[in-house]
């Protein structure tokens, strides 16, 4: 049997977690093995952000001792699986007894739980990657399972189940997003078998929470190269279920001038841009919705051909039904309708010419997320015309270097009139009101296209100015 005893010691962090826990493990007679994703990492020479410990016995058991040990005062259990989580400061680490699983179909969640060894834990995991475990007894420490071969797909850059697909993804659909995912993250092929199962099965995601579909998209989106897990759940079907505003773009043609002739790869290709620019993933977020209102928008147009006028503002007001759905946080969801609204506008000044007066209103809009919007205008140029793409990002740097210049960017995102409104209705003899917020938003609006200077003094005398005209109006 393989052992890999030293590859383990070069992890320092997980070492000697894993050192405890086989002493524990022999003091109390009882089989441990660390299990799935950490013995993939290791072959893959990647740090693991957890361990995922499999006792054959008690695991909520043993992980209040290991719990002990570590200094940890409390567990998370999950008595109904077997399984508890220990909150520990460096790694986080789940315990779980070796057991089986029997699936309802209309749930994930498992309908009876029977307890097994080694061998029968692992021919239940998702894919032959992470059915691996290593020995972590002190006389055994480093022996590798290796039943499903794991390791040789591995190196050979396949994903495929340990079982028959049909089993594998009918007892947890879920498993068929987490294909997508290991095959973007890991730059894997998944099996023609698999594929055609997920295919067969796509329906079935339908019984998973959006909180766990959710997830896993993100996971996608934390990739190298999004497109690969994105075009996969394309391909597979799965992407009706999970995210039909993305599924309906797909062979939808649109304008070549600028973008790539289908909406959909032209998504893929600004999603893979945004990845390389940026590792926010709110911003790839952003990145695969910024024209989600295309597809609702497109009209026939006799010379220009296919618009999709308005699709900004569409897209913005669909993503309040998207994020309540897909279970966003109001952050993110906020973040994503902003930056669907202003995508087009450092573009459109691109093009028409740059003047101080529109860029500075664009900064005021966009605020804090200026940085970002910037990017993701940068992403969205996905023409493969090079002399369009030149001539083009000439005005666009001139938008960008206005922008990021520190003083100015400061100066304006913390923007408004020098004379506030307390003022503004002692002058005018108002109350608390809309025509406050009028008066106020015309000062600034003033100060915006260069009419008056950014000065208390200036401000006033144009209130002065036009004040009569406002009150005079009913």
């Amino acid at each position: 049997m393989t052992n890999i005893k030293d590859i383990i010691i070069d992890q320092p962090l997980a070492f000697p977690i894993l050192k405890i826990a086989g002493e524990i493990g022999d003091k109390h007679k009882l089989k441990v093995f660390v299990v799935g994703g950490f013995v993939r990492d290791l072959f893959l020479n990647r740090k693991s952000k957890e361990i995922d410990l499999m006792i054959e016995g008690d695991g909520i058991k043993f992980s209040r001792l290991l719990a002990d040990e570590l200094g940890v005062k409390k567990i998370v259990p999950f008595k109904e699986f077997g399984t508890a989580k220990i909150p520990y400061p460096k790694m986080e680490i789940e315990v779980a007894s070796a057991r089986l699983e029997d699936y309802d179909e209309s749930s994930r969640k498992p309908k009876e739980i029977k307890y097994t060894d080694i061998f029968g834990d692992l021919k239940r995991r998702d894919f032959t990657i992470n059915a691996m475990a290593v020995d972590i007894l002190p006389d055994t420490f480093g022996e590798l399972y290796d039943p499903y071969n794991g390791i040789a797909d591995l190196k050979a850059k396949r994903l495929i189940t340990p079982l028959d697909p049909d089993e594998t993804f009918s007892e947890d659909p879920l498993r068929m997003m987490r294909a997508a995912v290991f095959a973007s993250r890991f730059e894997l092929a998944i099996n023609d078998e698999c594929l055609n199962s997920m295919q067969k099965q796509a329906s079935r995601i339908s019984i998973v929470s959006w909180e766990r579909i959710t997830a896993e998209l993100i996971k996608i989106l934390e990739t190298d190269k999004p497109s690969i897990g994105l075009i996969i759940l394309q391909n597979t079907g799965l992407m009706k279920y999970v995210f039909p505003e993305i599924d309906i773009m797909y062979g939808m043609e649109q304008p070549k001038e600028w973008h790539h002739k289908d909406i959909f790869y032209h998504t893929m290709q600004v999603v893979d841009n945004a990845a390389v620019l940026s590792d926010k993933m709110e911003l790839r977020f952003a990145a695969l919705v910024h024209d989600i209102g295309k597809p609702k928008t497109r009209r026939i147009h006799k010379i220009k051909g296919f618009t999709f006028h308005g699709h900004d503002d569409i897209g913005s007001r669909m993503l309040q039904k998207i994020a309540k759905r897909m279970k966003l946080s109001n952050d993110l969801r906020d973040y994503l309708i902003k930056m669907t609204i202003l995508h087009l506008r450092p573009i459109a000044l691109a093009m028409k010419g740059v003047t101080d007066s529109a860029v500075r209103r664009l900064m005021v809009t966009s605020g804090e997320e200026t940085d970002d919007l910037l990017t993701l205008c940068r992403a969205d140029i996905t023409s493969k015309n090079p002399e369009r793409v030149k001539r083009y990002m000439g005005n666009f740097e001139r938008v960008e270097k206005f922008m990021q210049d520190v003083v100015e960017r400061d100066k304006f995102r913390a923007f408004q009139s020098p004379v506030r409104g307390d003022e503004i209705m002692q002058v005018c003899g108002l109350k608390e009101g809309e025509k406050v917020g009028q008066l106020k938003s015309a000062i600034e609006d003033a100060i915006l296209d260069d009419k008056i200077e950014n000065t208390y003094e200036a401000a006033l005398e144009y209130l002065f100015k036009i004040k009569d005209s406002f009150l005079s109006i009913n």
